[in-house]
């Protein structure tokens, strides 16, 4: 029976980068992988083939503003949904095999099938054929991910009642898909459409979309999506969703209480994810699950069983690629006697629509909640001079600071860059500045970057200059 040091079960995001890092800390390091390509959902069915889409569907966007430039194209602009997908494909397989030359240099064992325990140090590993492997580990890292969730009433066809894995590979634009669940990935998947031609309709439990972020950020998306032509039935419970031939149809009860009733040629269930433990058999090595199905943690991400470590969207916290990439840092370190820290108030959000949506620490409706005394500054993109310049004009920067001590609380931000420009807020904020810090730090002119600077000067005093 071979032996590990180290054996990450999944190779997301969370478990290859914990596995390089093991093998940079000197363990002899495994990784098993239940499918033929690494990468896990973010590399195979999520984070990057989305990116992909909304970056290709954006140049469409773009064309349609051409004219303003000066740029003239002759005849109608054509749609081939299917290269579209295949320069997808060839982005996903081009990550993936990035992934198995960083397992080879590190001179990490990839074993391919699925990875259960048979106790606490002993692991098996079900190949495609139906055979069995037996490694040992001394310490072993869950990193099995999640799964798209569902309503139970609903029954996913991957035909025309589809997640996000089989929106990524649809073979035609749809004519009108609904969306249920207006969080993440399906506003993502539901602007890829919508620019494409597709009529979309996005059906949303909360009272607005984006719940989990700054209300600010939802009110923005919401007005701009709106002008794109996106429709949103926000405050609507999904009652039953059903198909007949090519037409599926959606009902929902609204606050009123009354059914309004969609049809559509697709479905997109975009409810959330769920953690995936299955065919684990985590209780063999006495690894406890909560009552949400994630597996149970301490503060040093150890499960119940000390020698086995859980991260990513299978423990408890924000599903999140680079959360998981964090944990997946902080577990090879823990095992290797050092003592790193994750400060998860640091974790940022980010929403991939255009214009991008992005946020740092507290939001204000938590700040408020929790009766946390605060100062605001917001700014807007219109005032700024960049994007004026490229015609980027929606969106705005909003800062929260303490009132008192004037440290910045939470950074949110709705337009161009945002996803990019959040970074500048985790880095202040992880060295605890003010905001009369960043109000007093040089930004390049023009560039998004001094929207934040404008906003920091905004809750300094009411300071902001360029408006």
């Amino acid at each position: 029976m071979s032996s590990f040091d180290v054996v990450i079960i999944g190779s997301g995001p969370g478990g290859y980068i914990s596995a390089i890092r093991c093998a940079q800390l000197g363990f002899n390091t495994a990784i098993i992988e239940k499918y033929s390509a690494l990468g896990g959902t973010c590399l195979n069915v999520g984070c990057i083939p989305s990116k992909a889409l909304l970056s290709s569907s954006h140049h469409v966007e773009e064309m349609a503003h051409f004219a303003a430039h000066g740029i003239e194209i002759p005849g109608d602009v054509k749609i081939n949904i299917e290269k579209m997908i295949a320069r997808k494909q060839d982005v996903v397989t081009q990550m993936v095999g990035g992934v198995k030359y960083l397992m080879d240099k590190n001179k990490i064992t990839v074993f391919e099938g699925v990875g259960s325990f048979e106790s606490a140090t002993v692991i098996n590993i079900t190949k495609a054929d139906g055979t069995v492997e037996k490694i040992e580990a001394k310490n072993t890292v869950i990193a099995t991910g999640s799964k798209p969730s569902s309503l139970p009433f609903i029954t996913i066809d991957k035909e025309r009642v589809i997640t996000s894995t089989e929106a990524l590979n649809l073979k035609e634009v749809p004519k009108h898909l609904i969306v249920i669940g207006g969080g993440v990935i399906g506003l993502e998947l539901g602007q890829v459409y919508l620019r494409l031609g597709a009529q979309v309709s996005v059906v949303e439990y909360a009272d607005r979309v984006i719940p989990g972020m700054d209300g600010s950020l939802s009110k923005e998306l919401t007005k701009v999506l709106k002008k794109q032509g996106m429709k949103f039935y926000t405050s609507h419970k999904v009652q039953a969703v059903k198909r007949s031939g090519d037409v599926v149809t959606v009902e929902a009860e609204n606050k009123k209480g009354e059914i309004i009733t969609l049809e559509g040629d697709y479905a997109l269930v975009s409810v959330g994810r769920r953690p995936y433990t299955d065919g684990l058999q985590a209780e063999k090595a006495g690894v406890k699950l909560t009552d949400r199905g994630q597996v149970e943690v301490n503060d040093h991400l150890q499960t119940t069983t000390p020698n086995i470590y859980a991260i990513g969207d299978v423990v408890r916290g924000a599903m999140l690629a680079h959360k998981a990439e964090e944990e997946g840092v902080m577990v090879a370190e823990l095992i290797a006697g050092q003592k790193p820290h994750i400060n998860y108030n640091l974790i940022p959000g980010v929403v991939y629509t255009w214009p991008e949506v992005s946020g740092v620490g507290k939001t204000e409706e938590q700040l408020k909640e929790a009766g946390v005394a605060y100062k605001l500054g917001s700014f807007p993109f219109k005032a700024l001079g960049r994007a004026r310049a490229s015609g980027d004009v929606d969106g705005l920067v909003k800062v929260l600071a303490d009132a008192t001590t004037d440290e910045v609380l939470g950074i949110h931000m709705i337009g161009a860059r945002a996803a990019d420009l959040i970074a500048e807020a985790v880095t202040a904020m992880e060295f605890r500045a003010s905001a009369e810090d960043i109000s007093r730090m040089s930004h390049a002119h023009p560039t998004f970057a001094e929207a934040i600077k404008e906003a920091a000067l905004a809750a300094t005093d009411n300071r902001a200059l360029n408006i």
